[in-house]
């Protein structure tokens, strides 16, 4: 059946489309991969263990299958309501699906079947019903979706393009789409350069991520506990600090003696006050089960950004500067911050540009920490050609999934690791 269905899409008239489908990295994805593999050539895009897009060729056209909830997060059913459109995803009793019932016709399925509806939601459902034929709910369920989908993209594609001349279909992810609207309509010249290579991982050393961590009020019985909601705090710091700009200059020994106003990222000897019951300034570990962040007292030696160091000191953290790279400095979101927001003011919570505007406030800055050096996807034959490429090839492989016939391979041009008994192990 879905081998039908793709073949019917693969024809002039569609040639060079787009196919969305909502959360196919979790959930759809492997599934079609499979199939796609076996039946035409399959480029996919895969990060962090997700499918970003499937770029698929057969009889001479090409569609790309790409995952919609990578540029709109959020649930079909919520989507739908913010974007007000005029097909609303409808319910279903997945629960209540199996082998043995595809061609169940009687009374509607018991409420305990559907899954995250309210009971007004289930009694205004079965008013529509005398009988109720699971086959064909289970087709107008999914040209429900379809069309509701469709019209959320049409909505969201024109809302970008109105506000920002950008055309979403060129952008796989949200924070790619952020990425094009900065660069397009925001960015100052010459501010930002492209680094990679030794200086890239020199001052990668010291991303060692947000720190999230619990702790549990030990108040008293009858007291008040209260609880705060930081509101937009990347944007706050995309519009309220300096960044790094312009080529870095390395310098070696404490560039704080020549320069005291220095900004950039330093690698130090970090000393840290042996009286902090939370300590701030973080640094990676090797471990059993894997890198782990830990901001740890005592003495140890790593990268971090001045900034950071700076505000540390206050809490008597002592920095040994050794070297590191300096750059300019300039708040270089503050525009982008601004326009975003008072967009989103201006629009009631709810309204669709109310949500676009939130969501790309929240999804450029990480994008400039992303690591863009993509791991290579290769698609066998089957096994023999993938042991045969192996054998010739100085790579090493991260990951391998059995297609069908087909055989998928992630892996990088790096030394292969001997120590793994790679053809026992699959």
């Amino acid at each position: 059946m879905i081998i039908s269905a793709l073949k019917d899409l693969m024809i002039k008239k569609y040639d060079n489309y787009k196919v969305y489908i909502h959360n196919l990295s979790r959930f759809d994805g492997i599934f079609l991969l499979k199939i796609l593999a076996n039946l035409g050539q399959i480029k996919p895009i895969i990060h962090n263990d997700r499918i970003i897009s499937i770029a698929f060729n057969y009889n001479s056209y090409d569609i790309t299958f790409k995952d919609s909830k990578q540029l709109l997060i959020g649930s079909l059913r919520d989507l739908g309501k913010s974007f007000n459109v005029n097909v609303q995803k409808s319910i279903f009793p997945y629960d209540f699906v199996n082998e043995n019932n595809l061609n169940y016709i009687g009374i509607i399925p018991d409420f305990k079947y559907f899954d995250g509806i309210s009971s007004l939601d289930y009694n205004c459902y079965i008013e529509n019903y005398n009988i109720w034929n699971l086959r064909e709910e289970a087709i107008k369920y999914c040209e429900i979706d379809c069309i509701s989908l469709y019209q959320i993209i049409i909505k969201f594609n024109e809302l970008i393009f109105e506000h920002f001349n950008i055309n979403i279909h060129k952008y796989p992810t949200l924070s790619s789409l952020a990425f094009a609207i900065f660069r397009t309509n925001y960015i100052p010249e010459n501010t930002i350069p492209q680094i990679s290579g030794q200086i890239a991982n020199d001052i990668r050393q010291g991303y060692t991520g947000g720190s999230v961590e619990m702790y549990i009020p030990e108040n008293k019985e009858g007291t008040k506990v209260y609880g705060y909601d930081v509101n937009a705090l990347y944007p706050f710091t995309m519009d309220e600090f300096d960044m790094p700009i312009g080529k870095p200059i390395l310098f070696e020994g404490d560039i704080r003696i020549v320069d005291p106003e220095a900004f950039g990222f330093f690698y130090c000897n970090i000393i840290a006050p042996d009286n902090l019951d939370h300590p701030i300034i973080q640094t990676h570990i090797k471990t059993d089960a894997g890198i782990r962040s830990v901001a740890p007292l005592g003495t140890w030696e790593d990268m971090i950004f001045s900034p950071e160091m700076d505000n540390a000191m206050k809490l008597g953290y002592k920095f040994d500067i050794l070297w590191g790279y300096k750059f300019k400095k300039e708040n270089i979101f503050k525009n982008y911050v601004g326009t975003l927001y008072q967009l989103r003011l201006k629009f009631i919570k709810g309204h669709p540009l109310n949500l676009v505007s939130k969501l790309i406030l929240n999804s450029l800055y990480g994008r400039f920490g992303m690591i863009d050096e993509f791991p290579n996807i290769t698609i066998f034959k089957n096994f023999n050609s993938f042991k045969k490429w192996y054998d010739n090839h100085n790579e090493d492989v991260i990951q391998f999934e059995e297609l069908g016939d087909r055989i998928m391979v992630i892996h990088r041009s790096e030394v292969k690791n001997q120590q793994t008994d790679l053809y026992g192990n699959l």
